[in-house]
């Protein structure tokens, strides 16, 4: 093998060195350069037109930009080829190298097309270039005849393990065949998802079940027929259950449970997209509904993930589960030198305050208490759009009650508390008896001057 490379390579010299294929190599450095200036300025073009086409424009014009450079460059080589053929000189390097461009032409187009019949995958985006050039090399040993040699040293490369013989070849059709039938499962489940949306009365969890189900069974069935086209006996993977099972049963028991739950939030369509949901202190709108995970929003556009199991294990309120219809209280309070019955006559007709608000159920108004510092008033009202949020409704009903109560006249408190002292406690009188010195204390002096006598004794 390796001598038929070097007898294939020494040919390849042999060929270059008779100056009738000079010719060959000018023609096709004047095609590569034309097409390269070419494709620079149609491209500029082609950019400037697709800046706001969308559809089927768009893709054939994104199209037509991987394609242009190869076969501009394969038309002046044809010219070429005809030039060279009409004074009798020899063109087999050229009659090599269009093949090659016309297949770099259709793998860049049809890797284009396989990547947009997808949905939006980064991973399928940032791999196009590589499986381009993955397939064009095997195209160009092909057509060199370097294919077989190129195969048939891979094969040599060999490690025995008990009775299995591992070649670099077959490992390379392992992933070949894997990477591929992975492709096509995913491209399958994308299509029927893509159909089952169209379908009118499938609801968004149902659709999102299907999605679940169709690529979780195409890609297991995808990896089973991998591994039995390569020769590998599925039987073989008893053992790998197995030690899937010790898995699941020392560390992995988290992912599984999320997996699970997702599969039963999906079919017992408690939680959907689009519903507007609150788990412990997060409260947002369900976003996507995904096999670990779902994603919620807030009003403030940040996304929170929210592992399945915490939806099934712990208590959710679903504020769209069965009726779009949310009540929102708006509590006032009033001051006790004010008429409690003219102020809810005034709230009832600043309930309207707000367009979002509905007539049926009608709004109401509830004295509530007689709290420390005034009436406790509330005004309740009924919204059929939660999505929208809640905190609009209760500021326009708000401002048209503070502007009626400012209007009437009534005082909406503030928290305050009396304190009543019955009476002062007496001021403390000086003690003046510290300030008075004991006899003895004197008499103790006196003897220690030296300027009395000391005391006499009894005989």
């Amino acid at each position: 093998m390796q001598a038929m490379l070097q007898e294939r390579f020494q040919q390849l010299l042999t060929t270059l060195q008779n100056p009738a294929y000079w010719w060959q190599m000018l023609i096709l450095l004047i095609a590569v350069s034309l097409s390269a200036m070419i494709n620079a300025r149609l491209q500029s073009v082609l950019e400037q037109s697709n800046t706001q086409s969308t559809g089927f424009r768009h893709l054939a014009v994104r199209g037509a930009q991987r394609i242009i450079w190869p076969l501009t460059a394969l038309v002046f080589i044809l010219i070429g080829v005809g030039i060279l053929e009409n004074y009798g000189l020899p063109t087999a390097i050229l009659e090599v190298v269009s093949p090659i461009l016309a297949a770099l032409a259709l793998i860049r187009l049809c890797v284009y097309i396989l990547r947009k019949s997808f949905a939006s995958n980064p991973i399928m985006r940032s791999s196009e270039n590589i499986l381009v050039l993955l397939v064009w090399s095997i195209v160009i040993m092909h057509l060199l005849g370097w294919l077989p040699p190129v195969l048939a040293m891979l094969d040599n490369l060999a490690l025995t393990v008990g009775e299995t013989r591992i070649t670099v070849l077959s490992t390379l059709q392992l992933l070949f065949i894997v990477a591929f039938a992975f492709i096509l499962a995913v491209w399958i489940a994308d299509l029927i998802n893509r159909q089952v949306a169209r379908v009118p009365g499938i609801s968004p969890s149902m659709q999102v079940g299907v999605s679940k189900l169709s690529r979780f069974l195409l890609l297991t069935l995808a990896f089973l027929l991998a591994l039995n086209a390569v020769g590998i006996n599925l039987s073989s993977l008893a053992i790998f259950g197995g030690a899937l099972g010790v898995g699941l049963g020392f560390g992995l028991q988290s992912i599984a449970s999320n997996f699970i739950s997702g599969f039963i939030l999906v079919l017992d369509r408690s939680i959907k997209p689009g519903d507007i949901i609150t788990v412990g202190t997060k409260f947002g709108w369900v976003q996507e509904l995904n096999a670990r995970y779902i994603v919620v929003r807030n009003r403030e556009g940040v996304d929170t993930l929210i592992p399945n199991e915490n939806l099934i294990t712990s208590e959710v309120i679903n504020w769209s589960y069965a009726d779009p219809n949310v009540r929102v209280t708006v509590p006032v309070q009033i001051s006790y030198d004010n008429d409690p019955e003219e102020a809810m006559a005034l709230m009832m007709d600043c309930a309207f305050a707000s367009p979002r608000v509905l007539k049926d159920p009608p709004p109401s108004v509830r004295l509530t208490e007689f709290a420390d510092s005034g009436i406790a008033l509330e005004v309740r009202v009924w919204i059929a759009d939660p999505a929208n949020g809640f905190m609009p409704v209760r500021s326009d009903i708000n401002v048209a009650i503070w502007r009626a109560f400012k209007k009437a006249g009534i005082t909406i408190p503030y928290p305050q508390q009396d304190v009543y002292i019955k009476s002062m406690p007496d001021r403390p009188k000086a003690a003046s008896a510290a300030a008075v010195p004991r006899h003895d204390e004197t008499d103790a002096s006196a003897d220690s001057s030296g300027n009395s006598e000391p005391p006499t004794q009894n005989s």
